[in-house]
């Protein structure tokens, strides 16, 4: 975890976020960085902690030329950012729940009586889940991961654009990915930005809040 951010004021980072679709094209950002700002990112709350998120980085002129016909008018992001993260949703997450539970006992935050009964309840009944129930559980996981993406990405100096405009039933594929387990979520344009990015409004509290 970064230690140091190149912006930690909550204010600036969360209210100051905008979508740009612009950045500098001669910027790229490092693996290290990378995958740092990932883990920051994967801090996120998942339902009974199986954290269904996957990431693939296209940052090659050869992968974004791949991309571009499946992104529809998101172009300019793909062609100047410095990478674009794919975010898809693991179908079968719930292989992973032992590792992670395990991983939990081991660095003290679960005691191994617990971790077994969490288990014996959670995989079956994962594993009882319609394809529907499944798809709606680790799109919702999984787009939390991605907020937390974004505001990580201006903590460490960047910017993003988060894009739900692509060829869903052609993205995991194109990209190795089986497309019946790894279901697309979002991609979000990462970089250094160009533009000031686009300001918009929001409706108001009142108007969207009941209290009952």
């Amino acid at each position: 975890m970064s230690k140091e951010f190149v912006t930690n004021d909550f204010s600036e980072i969360t209210f100051g976020r905008k979508s740009v679709r612009e950045y500098d094209e001669t910027f790229k950002i490092s693996h290290e960085e990378m995958l740092e700002m990932i883990q920051e990112a994967t801090t996120a709350p998942s339902s009974v902690n199986m954290q269904p998120w996957r990431f693939v980085v296209v940052e090659s002129e050869e992968q974004k030329a791949k991309l571009k016909p499946l992104i529809r008018f998101n172009t300019r992001q793909n062609a100047t950012s410095s990478a674009m993260v794919l975010i898809f949703g693991d179908m079968l997450c719930y292989e992973f729940g032992e590792e992670i539970y395990d991983q939990a006992v081991a660095e003290g935050k679960m005691p191994p009586e617990v971790r077994d009964q969490q288990l014996e309840a959670i995989i079956p009944y994962y594993k009882s889940f319609t394809k529907e129930q499944m798809n709606d559980v680790v799109k919702i996981d999984s787009s939390l991961a991605a907020m937390q993406f974004m505001l990580i990405a201006r903590a460490h100096g960047y910017e993003t654009n988060p894009i739900g405009g692509f060829e869903e039933d052609l993205l995991a594929e194109a990209f190795g990915l089986d497309k019946e387990r790894y279901v697309p979520v979002m991609i979000l344009s990462v970089g250094k930005a160009t533009e000031a990015g686009y300001t918009s409004v929001r409706l108001p509290a009142e108007k969207i809040t009941d209290f009952k």
